[in-house]
This record gives structure tokens, C-alpha cells and sequence, in this order.
């Protein structure tokens, strides 16, 4: 077995366990990942680029898994530098768009509308996680395509999805489609978070589970930027406001700066600010991503 690539064994599991989505392969300059038959590598350099590309036809030659399409994209070192990912094999005629699956539910890829495809997959052990606690009213901040709302719908939650992009929020009404949810109880609102929060408050709403997932930079139409190191605080401080005495609420960057300790340091000032109590939960490691790659996570279990 080449080295970086995952386990024959691994593959298995993920198809007995109903999912398509998963990484591959990482190495120190990028990795590859799944998305249904579609396989996607991302790479900081481009010699990372052309031998991830032969090893992957190796790789994948020797468990038997057929690639369908291969994409690939350049990790910039500034995020505003982003592009859409490249088709490098396949037809160039068939639609950019597909379906991953996770746990059996389905949720829609589009690698033709922006840098990310439409699922985050070192997000995937917290989805669980909210499948697990199963809210009775979730909050899901910087929804995106509104992936942890429809884990939560499966289990009858209602859900607030807020984010930015009003394009990412009819995908997330997609993905209730793709699973024949319903979006009756789900409201989805297209603002910044930081000014949703507050009117929340006022209003008296309260969730028992709130998902932060903040982007390490954003920038919303009138021009005010959140940088994830300056504002999370603020953002977690305003969420503590709406959230219920036993609420779970995660917090979760992919910001390299702020691994799991610093997300505990500023956690528990916010608790101490907002004179809340919790106890704090590690999700359970990706057996797809090695230590240290992916997003840093933290449950807090309020009391």
C-alpha cells in the first residue's frame, strides 16, 4: 500500500456504514478526497498535484475502486485567492454536479460554484454527534449548505440556518429535498450572523443545540469582515445568549491558530462572561484524517 492512502479495510467500512464521502490520501503538501466516484485532490504545490494523481490510479487499481471523474485544486495561501476546482480526468461535457453519501443521507456536490464542493467531510464525526443528541430546535450559524440541519431534521428538530450566501441556502434546501425532508419548520435567513444573533435574543428564541462553524475570513455585502481569531469571542458570547440550560453547542475552526486548547481558553472566559456552566466534549477522531489535520472541535455540554 502506497503510503498515505487509506486502508482496504477503511474503504470497507465506509460502504457498510452507507458512505462515499471520506478522505483518501493525505500527505504533507495536500490530499484527496471522495466525493460518490468523483475524487477531488488538493494541493499546495504543483509536483504535490501530478504525484497525487499517479498514485491515486495506483491506489485505486489495488482495492478496485472505480474513479468516475478527477478534480483538483490549488490551496492558496490567501483565501480570497480561491478558485473553483479544475476538471483534470473526465468528460468535460457531463454536469459538475453529483451526490455524496453520509450515513445514507445524500447530500448535493457541485464542483463548479466556488472553492468548496458543498460538504465539509472533517465535519462529518459532529454531524453524527447532532444525529446523536437529537435537539429538539437547532441553530446552525454559517449554515452553509445547511449539512448539520438536515442531520438534525432526520430526528424531527426544527432548524435556523443563517449564512451569507443566499446560493448556499438553496443548496441546503436541496439537500432536505435529496433526503424528502420537508422545510415547513426550517426557516433559512440570509444575513451575517453577528447582526441575526442579537435580534434572536431580543426576541426571547432559545435552541438547544447551536452550531458555530465560522469561516477563518469573510467579508458580507456592506463590507464588514469577520476574521475568526478577532471576532469568535464576540460570536460565542452572543450565541450563549439564545442557547438553552442544557444546550450543546459546538464550536469548530479550521483556523491553524486556534487548535483545541485556545477554543477551551476562550470558551471558558465566554462562560465565565455570560456566567453559564458547561462541560466540555471531544468528538471522537476521523479514522480518514490523521492527527492534527482538520478541523479543531469543541462540544459544550451547558448546565
Amino acid at each position: 500500500m502506497i503510503t498515505g492512502w487509506i486502508d482496504p479495510r477503511l474503504l470497507r467500512d465506509f460502504q457498510a456504514e452507507g458512505t462515499d464521502a471520506h478522505r483518501l490520501c493525505t500527505i504533507e503538501d495536500g490530499w484527496v478526497e471522495r466525493f460518490g466516484s468523483d475524487v477531488l485532490i488538493s494541493f499546495k504545490r504543483l509536483l504535490a498535484r501530478e504525484r497525487l494523481l499517479e498514485e491515486l490510479q495506483t491506489w485505486a487499481d489495488s482495492v478496485g475502486f472505480q474513479v468516475r471523474r478527477v478534480f483538483a485544486r490549488l490551496i492558496p495561501t490567501k483565501s480570497e485567492r480561491r478558485e473553483s476546482p479544475a476538471l483534470v480526468i473526465g468528460d468535460p461535457s457531463e454536469s459538475l454536479q453529483t451526490v455524496a453519501t453520509e450515513w445514507y443521507l445524500q447530500f448535493g456536490i457541485d464542483f463548479g460554484t466556488g472553492y468548496s464542493p458543498g460538504l465539509f467531510l472533517d465535519q462529518r464525526e459532529n454531524r453524527r454527534y447532532v444525529r446523536y443528541i437529537a435537539p429538539k430546535r437547532l441553530l446552525n450559524c454559517f449554515a452553509y449548505t445547511c449539512s448539520f440541519s438536515v442531520y438534525a431534521a432526520c430526528n424531527g428538530a426544527g432548524t435556523l440556518n443563517i449564512d451569507l450566501s443566499k446560493k448556499y441556502l438553496t443548496r441546503g434546501r436541496e439537500n432536505f429535498a435529496l433526503n424528502n425532508l420537508s422545510t415547513i419548520d426550517h426557516r433559512f435567513i440570509t444575513d451575517d450572523v453577528r447582526s441575526v444573533l442579537p435580534r434572536l435574543a431580543r426576541k426571547g428564541e432559545k435552541f438547544d443545540s447551536i452550531i458555530l462553524d465560522p469561516p477563518t475570513f469573510s467579508r458580507s455585502p456592506e463590507g464588514k469582515t469577520f476574521r475568526v481569531q478577532d471576532d469568535f469571542e464576540g460570536l460565542l458570547i452572543s450565541a450563549l445568549a439564545v442557547a438553552k440550560r442544557d444546550a450543546h453547542v459546538l464550536v469548530s475552526t479550521n483556523c491553524s491558530a486556534l487548535g483545541e486548547r485556545a477554543l477551551k481558553v476562550m470558551a471558558r472566559y465566554c462562560l465565565k462572561e455570560t456566567r453559564r456552566a458547561a462541560a466540555f466534549h471531544r468528538p471522537l477522531p476521523l479514522a480518514d484524517f490523521p492527527p492534527r489535520t482538520g478541523a479543531s472541535s469543541l462540544w459544550l455540554a451547558l448546565r
